[in-house]
């Protein structure tokens, strides 16, 4: 049995046979079986997933897929067993799913900041009916990392060369590219101009417990903030080594979180680490030049922040 785990396009599994087929006279069988972990949850999402899905038409196979698997499913997660392209398929409909409830969210978080409602209280009032649920409606500054991004434009894609227009994985793609930029006018209006300004950044990776910096909306907000004449000071935990490959010294790079906001007219969160949750914001205060804080996680009490003399701006939380 070739097993193939990775994300791939739809038909690789048919492609995969020709070759070893072309390649070898022994019997062989192709599954097709994508892997849904969650990175920074990657081993907790093997060894107790919520389903697994198999791609065959041998049931031969699928009774040894299911031999495999069974120490994993005790629990009763369903094993889905179906033809190769479904299973292929299924991977990236899943993730362009998520990725548009947190394009929707972010779209929603927009309006509130244009009609003055509070996204928390929408994001509570929607996850709380029993047909929508809660997760993935988090708004933010958008979506990054190595899946979400790769996985839509891929179904985009996809569909373009079976001439379809993917009308709403377009849209979802669209709405997350503008929302990586979506503080930056803020700031902008906020400073008067960004030019000679130094803005610190807490928060690189794209999302907690990961280096990842692939895709990551502070990559988009940084670059940004270089083009128009900042200076940018960033820390994050993790990711600091994969965005100084990225973008070299033009920005810099700080030991401690505490030391990013030295001088600076505004901090922005970009990810929502742990660290970055309870910070002694006295302290930051005393260092920031201004104190504004861009909360692009929405991880703080606007009203709390307000009080300790902080112009404080989050997502749809205005």
């Amino acid at each position: 049995m070739i097993v193939n785990k990775s994300t791939v396009p739809v038909g690789t599994a048919a492609r995969v046979r020709e070759v070893v087929a072309r390649a070898s006279s022994h019997p062989f069988a192709v599954v097709s079986n994508p892997e849904f972990l969650k990175e920074g949850a990657a081993l907790e999402d093997f060894l107790k997933p919520d389903r697994v899905v198999i791609g065959t038409d041998d049931p031969r196979v699928e009774a040894l897929m299911r031999e495999l698997y069974e120490p994993f499913v005790r629990t009763g997660n369903p094993v889905l067993v179906m033809d190769h392209a479904s299973a292929e398929l299924t991977k990236y409909a899943s993730n362009a799913m998520l990725a548009a409830r947190i394009s929707f969210m972010n779209e929603m978080a927009n309006l509130c900041d244009r009609l003055g409602g509070d996204v928390r209280m929408v994001r509570m009032g929607v996850g709380t009916d029993s047909r929508i649920g809660a997760s993935f409606l988090f708004p933010g500054i958008g979506y990054g990392g190595s899946c979400f991004p790769k996985d839509v434009k891929a179904l985009i894609r996809m569909g373009a060369t079976a001439g379809l227009d993917m009308t709403l994985v377009r849209a979802v793609d669209g709405v997350n590219e503008a929302q990586k930029l979506v503080l930056l006018p803020r700031l902008r209006e906020f400073l008067g101009t960004l030019a000679g300004k130094v803005v610190a950044l807490w928060g690189l990776a794209f999302k907690p417990r990961t280096d990842d910096f692939r895709e990551a909306p502070a990559l988009a907000l940084m670059q940004a903030l270089l083009k128009e004449g900042a200076t940018v000071r960033a820390y994050d935990p993790k990711a600091m080594a994969a965005a100084r490959e990225v973008l070299g010294d033009r920005v810099t790079f700080t030991a401690r979180s505490y030391d990013a906001v030295e001088g600076a007219d505004a901090l922005v969160v970009a990810t929502e680490w742990n660290e970055f949750r309870e910070p002694d914001f006295q302290r930051i205060r005393e260092r920031m030049r201004r104190p504004a804080v861009f909360d692009g996680r929405n991880i703080y009490n606007p009203q709390t922040l307000k009080e300790l003399g902080f112009h404080y701006e989050g997502i749809g939380r205005r």
